[in-house]
């Protein structure tokens, strides 16, 4: 049984980590809509901090996860063309954009009427309208904002995954499993410094042969997606083959990383998003960076 908020479905039990592939993604139709929805991640089925939607938002309709302005929400578009609201704030969004929607800002998504792009050239024909009938695939995560914390003063809303702004480089790991020599790069997309008071979006770059190196968050979830490409997750005490779509959850304590394991002329790049919640400030002490909201 999978996971939604429809009510209809159980959710699949997560333990203290698992790899859900896509294609076991349970989608369910939101009421009366074309719409669809899984939750491969929740704290229904176990997650301590974090919920991870997956949305197929059908041509010309609108999905806002339940209860937004509550809790902070960020978005990463899988594929399709549409757009995005933060509160009063609207950006056209295609492949690789993301969003962030502060506690007491509302956050929409509105699939394009026939999925097409305008003239950013943001998707090509061929992924305007999916099989499924959406025309905008999100990943979205969800947390409420823990006591204590508060709003940034200006987060900032729209961005993508190859913002290399603020980068994590050379990453070691943390000191449980070996590290490789050549290490992958991780853009920090929405992190404390722009704003971002309780989630975070990283996305890891690994280029053939590239590993960002395995190792844990004590006191956060981990909720990340691959994004592009084939590699492998560790998770636990193994490297475990994926494809892009596919998603790792890992509890507080729990060793994970992501590896690109091909190489040669034909090897392509392994493209993995999401991030710890309740972020973890010994990534930005990595890069030489604070953790003070901005």
């Amino acid at each position: 049984m999978h996971a939604s908020t429809s009510g209809s479905l159980m959710a699949t039990p997560l333990g203290d980590a698992r790899i859900i592939a896509s294609a076991d993604f349970g989608f369910a139709p939101l009421p009366g809509r074309r719409t669809t929805l899984a939750t491969p991640v929740s704290p229904a089925a176990g997650a301590t901090h974090v919920t991870l939607h997956v949305v197929r938002v059908a041509p010309g309709e609108s999905f806002s996860p339940e209860a937004s302005a509550e809790e902070e929400n960020t978005v990463v578009v899988f594929s399709g063309h549409g757009t995005a609201t933060v509160g009063s704030r609207t950006q056209e969004v295609g492949r690789g954009h993301a969003v962030y929607a502060p506690t007491g800002q509302t956050l929409t998504l509105t699939a394009d009427e026939d999925g097409t792009a305008g003239g950013d050239g943001l998707v090509s024909d061929a992924e305007a309208v999916t099989a499924d009938g959406a025309a905008l695939t999100a990943y979205v995560w969800r947390t409420p904002l823990a006591a204590g914390r508060r709003p940034g003063t200006d987060p900032e809303p729209f961005s993508t995954l190859w913002d290399e702004t603020t980068q994590l480089r050379g990453f070691g790991g943390t000191g449980q499993v070996s590290p490789d020599a050549d290490r992958a790069t991780m853009n920090f997309v929405f992190w404390p410094g722009n704003g971002s008071s309780q989630l975070c979006l990283h996305c890891g770059i690994q280029q053939p042969g590239q590993t960002f190196n395995v190792h844990l968050h004590p006191d956060s979830d981990e909720a990340f997606i691959a994004f592009e490409g084939i590699g492998q997750m560790y998770l636990r005490d193994r490297w475990i083959d994926v494809t892009a779509g596919d998603v790792l959850y890992a509890a507080p304590g729990v060793l994970h990383g992501a590896r690109n394991p091909h190489t040669g002329p034909d090897a392509l790049r392994f493209v993995t998003c999401g991030g710890p919640s309740p972020y973890d400030p010994a990534l930005y002490s990595a890069a030489g960076l604070s953790s003070d909201v901005r």
